[in-house]
């Protein structure tokens, strides 16, 4: 099993913004949900923990108890918007002189990591590292669109798609490795 933690609410500056690879930490909002997560994992033994190297994912995990050590990785990071990042849906807009007409042609826009790079680079973590490791109970605390990416490989639907999921802050998601199925997503604060 496989539970898939997205950070908790960011400083209230980049909230509703493209922060990719910002390393940015949490609100005040944000420290409160990963005390709640904290309790509500309380009882779960995870035997291996993976998270984002970014401080707002590390701030999330660190009032988890854990039974094992953490792994902080790259591999978990959210998508990087170059230099639209930190920006918002408007700034972005004034700042390209261009509005949003589709999906793909919004991500033809921005610029950053290569969409399809970013989502081999997630499948890659989790249908090849992942299962080649022993582990019963794994915890990761990493991104939306890290999650939303994952659910488009597992569903085998469009990235668009995964991308309009809701996913909110401090939500998480139980995966069985087994099936490969995912179940609802949870918000536990």
């Amino acid at each position: 099993m496989i539970t898939l933690v997205r950070h908790a609410e960011v400083e209230e500056r980049y909230l509703s913004c493209y922060n990719g690879h910002i390393d940015i930490g949490l609100s005040k909002r944000g420290h409160e949900q990963a005390k709640a997560l904290a309790e509500h994992f309380e009882s779960n033994r995870f035997d291996a923990v993976y998270c984002s190297d970014l401080i707002r994912a590390r701030e999330t995990l660190s009032p988890i108890p854990l039974s094992a050590a953490p792994n902080f990785t790259n591999q978990l990071r959210e998508k990087s918007w170059g230099r639209h990042e930190g920006k918002t849906f408007d700034e972005i807009k004034m700042m390209e002189n261009e509005g949003y007409e589709s999906f793909d042609q919004w991500l033809a826009l921005l610029d950053g990591e290569d969409m399809k790079a970013y989502t081999d680079r997630i499948g890659h973590f989790f249908t090849a590292f992942l299962p080649a490791q022993e582990y019963e109970n794994v915890l990761i605390v990493t991104h939306a669109g890290v999650v939303r990416s994952l659910m488009s490989i597992l569903r085998k639907i469009p990235i668009e798609e995964a991308f309009g999921i809701q996913f909110g802050y401090a939500n998480y998601v139980v995966v069985d490795t087994d099936t490969w199925q995912y179940g609802p997503v949870i918000c536990p604060v």
